[in-house]
């Protein structure tokens, strides 16, 4: 269940990671309250994780996944380059989080 609810915060990361720009530098009221909202939930959500998981294997994953879905996201809809490095990168990255969930101690 905790990997799931990591899975889950990751997901609500990367919507947490999107909610920023459209803050214009935190100067719009509502996409502010919306971004600092979804941190918190995603923070939340990292923290229930983190009752049976170890912290440093939580938070790598947490991140990777924020990270792929962040770059992933920026390639889609921002028509951000795809370079060689950056898929290099994000197999990494995905390895890294296959390679923590599958030596966790249980």
């Amino acid at each position: 269940m905790s990997w799931l609810v990591l899975a889950l915060a990751g997901v609500v990361e990367i919507a947490w990671s999107q909610s920023i720009k459209p803050t214009q530098n935190f100067t719009r009221p509502l996409p502010t309250l919306l971004c600092f909202g979804l941190a918190a939930v995603a923070v939340y959500l990292l923290s229930h994780a983190m009752r049976t998981l170890p912290v440093g294997t939580a938070y790598a994953v947490f991140t990777g996944i924020g990270a792929l879905g962040a770059i992933g996201l920026g390639v889609i809809v921002d028509k951000d380059p795809l370079s060689a490095g950056r898929v290099l990168a994000l197999s990494m990255i995905v390895g890294g989080i296959m390679l923590a969930r599958i030596t966790a101690p249980h």
